[in-house]
């Protein structure tokens, strides 16, 4: 039985945007990487990065996120590709540097100070 789910991006119309949109990928609390029984990290495609802070298990809050620009050029060759973000991996160290990947944005790296 589902307690609570997480809050969805709403500061655009991210389904209107282009690209996909919706959760796709977590950074996972492994040895040697950022550790966190409060924070998830999640990539949300177009909505890029987004932050919850889950220590109330029925209420996730959002406490941080970032949209990365649109990419200049595209590297997808698909035909009509839309020139969206479309953050897809993470990786978050120790220090709280977030490694945020792209398909045709590259690399972004972030620093998380918190909320």
């Amino acid at each position: 039985m589902p307690i609570s789910t997480f809050p969805v991006p709403c500061e655009a119309d991210f389904c209107a945007k282009g690209g996909k949109f919706g959760p796709h990928n977590l950074h996972e609390n492994r040895p040697g990487s950022f550790q966190s029984s409060d924070l998830i990290f999640a990539t949300f495609l177009n909505a890029g990065l987004r932050v919850y802070d889950i220590r109330d298990q029925f209420r996730p809050e959002e406490v941080g996120h970032f949209v990365p620009a649109a990419p200049l050029t595209l590297v997808d060759t698909r035909p009509n590709a839309p020139r969206v973000v479309q953050s897809g991996d993470l990786f978050v160290d120790p220090e709280g540097l977030v490694y945020l990947t792209d398909p045709n944005a590259g690399l972004h790296i972030l620093q998380f100070e918190g909320k």
